[in-house]
């Protein structure tokens, strides 16, 4: 069964003490099998934004271990901050990450919350799709009022806690612990001080608008409809909240939003409509800032779109589109943006995901050289082939970024992307090779003394087996997959990359003969002969099909050099 991981962002009212935060998140540290991926202090805000992972068991103790501290540590009747709070832990929410429902996930939070509420006695809300009452969902909704309104508002009887008595905590305050999709956390740096403008930009572009008035839009009576409801005027920007307020610590006013899905507003649309704002009221966006991480894909949807704007390729490498992002969006204007650190499938990455492929090239061969048994001619395959590829790309970016090809630029650009899509999915299997190798040494060892030990070591070998014999069919796939566009660039592209597309072509043959070796090795043992005897099957038709692909290429290579 694959692990479930579930993602916890808790939110402190601590930003100035760096020991008091290092406590807290000592406790989070302090249970096995966390990893702690992002502490994010702000001194204006007084507040800290901790970001980390796990298991469910594993995340839900140790929230529960940082929210006590936190309560023993941080003392709210003398604390104060840009950002709206009502408790030394403002808010907990838990994050579906891997394998898990967002039901399982509210149940998870409803148990924190019960624990929580009961060994500190806390009042205790419930938020986003773990709220039990309509009124609850929204955040700011239970949090409004903050900590010096709370002593009331908690008497009220649509604000019972959820758990936890019904009496607001001087010291504590209160928490509010949920679970939602993953929310982006992100400031817009604007060339002003002024809290007012800043508003302004953020009310013309978050999803509730701003409250319409009768003559000035600004400071006009409101107009109310036949029940007396104000009557408001919708932002641009689905699924975003934010607000304008100022940081002492920048000496800027900042557009402070959460984009709740950026599959509906992405991080680079949202950006743009607040460039939008400001162009119109005089302002200019100097920057941006990330609190707590980001998805991968929001990054490189960013780096494409601006790609894009600036009539270039898309079709260049993961690292590349990162870096455009973070250059148009100016997520280093503050602070110097660390992939590894910010992106959080490269925090959840292990060293041993790429421990091949992060070598350079130098050190790759050497370690092939070596006496041990891996890499090996798996491995090199699916590295050969992620070579071939890339001499696609490269020629198709070429042709791409041609002078007096620009109407071309679409049918080049995809063709790129295509390439590079194909080149990431076999430098993966460089490793993965190298790891299915690995898994059956492992199997190889396992315990053997009784009946019971025997056939689970028989059953684990077999299965390590067989996907060591399905990897190498994967990168014949993948290499013949690459023959597609080569034949676009040998037909198409610049005459002057002939040769290295016919290098391509090359490569991409050889990767699919070193595969094909390897599947018929890695079945030869195997013991379910159907399972063998389909997978060589496969493996030989899709390389007679790649012997015709790649000869016909190579010729058509030949013939164009004359």
């Amino acid at each position: 069964m694959k692990k479930q991981l579930l993602e916890c962002v808790p939110n402190f009212s601590e930003g100035r003490d760096m020991h008091v935060i290092k406590q807290i998140t000592d406790e989070i540290e302090s249970v096995d099998g966390v990893k702690l991926l992002d502490v994010g202090p702000g001194a204006a805000t007084h507040r800290t934004v901790v970001t980390f992972v796990g298991t469910p068991e594993e995340v839900v103790e140790a929230a529960f271990k940082a929210i006590s501290k936190a309560c023993e540590l941080i003392d709210m009747s003398k604390h104060s901050g840009e950002h709206a709070r009502m408790g030394a832990t403002d808010v907990c929410p838990l994050i579906p990450v891997a394998n898990i429902s967002m039901q399982e996930t509210v149940e998870w939070a409803e148990k924190l919350a019960q624990r929580v509420s009961e060994h500190n006695n806390l009042p205790t809300y419930l938020y986003g799709k773990a709220a039990k009452q309509p009124h609850k969902k929204v955040l700011s909704n239970i949090r409004a009022g903050e900590y010096e309104g709370f002593f009331e508002k908690i008497k009220l009887a649509e604000w019972k806690p959820d758990f936890g008595p019904q009496t607001y905590s001087k010291r504590s305050g209160a928490t509010v612990i949920g679970a939602r999709d993953f929310l982006i956390a992100y400031n817009i740096n604007l060339n002003t001080k002024s809290t007012r403008l800043a508003n302004r930009v953020a009310f013309d572009v978050r999803e509730n608008g701003r409250v319409k008035r009768e003559g000035n839009p600004y400071t006009g009576p409101i107009v109310r409809d036949d029940k007396g409801e104000a009557v408001r005027i919708t932002g641009t920007c689905k699924a975003v909240q934010a607000v304008g307020w100022y940081i002492d610590e920048y000496q800027v006013a900042q557009v402070s939003a959460n984009l709740l899905d950026f599959k509906v507003t992405a991080i680079h649309e949202f950006f743009d409509a607040c460039m939008e704002s400001t162009n119109q009221r005089g302002l200019r966006i100097t920057g941006s800032e990330l609190v707590g991480l980001i998805p991968l894909q929001a990054m490189l949807d960013a780096g494409r779109h601006y790609l894009k704007k600036q009539e270039r390729s898309v079709g260049v490498s993961e690292s590349e589109l990162i870096h455009i992002a973070v250059k148009s969006l100016g997520l280093d204007e503050l602070a110097p943006f660390d992939p590894q650190k910010k992106i959080i499938e490269y925090q959840l990455k292990s060293v041993e995901d790429e421990a091949l492929i992060s070598l350079s090239a130098k050190e790759l061969a050497n370690e092939t050289a070596s006496e041990s048994m891996a890499p090996g001619g798996g491995s090199i395959s699916a590295y050969v082939g992620a070579l071939g590829i890339s001499l696609g790309s490269m020629v198709a970016n070429l042709a791409a970024n041609k002078k007096g090809w620009e109407e071309r630029l679409p049918f080049f650009s995809d063709l790129a992307a295509k390439a590079q899509t194909i080149k990431d999915q076999l430098l993966f299997l460089v490793d993965e090779d190298t790891r299915s190798f690995n898994a059956i040494i492992e199997a190889i060892r396992m315990p053997k003394d009784s009946n019971e030990e025997k056939e689970a070591r028989k059953t684990a070998i077999e299965l390590a087996s067989q996907y060591a014999s399905e990897v190498p069919f994967q990168v014949m796939q993948k290499a013949f997959d690459s023959f597609e566009i080569l034949s676009q660039m040998v037909e198409h592209g610049n005459a002057a990359s002939i040769t290295d597309t016919g290098v391509g072509v090359l490569c991409s043959r050889t990767a699919m003969q070193g595969a094909f070796m390897n599947v018929r090795i890695n079945t030869k043992d195997l013991s379910d002969r159907a399972f063998a005897n389909k997978l060589e099957q496969k493996a030989q038709d899709l390389m007679k099909k790649g012997s015709v692909e790649a000869d016909n290429l190579l010729t058509q290579v030949e013939n164009k050099m004359q």
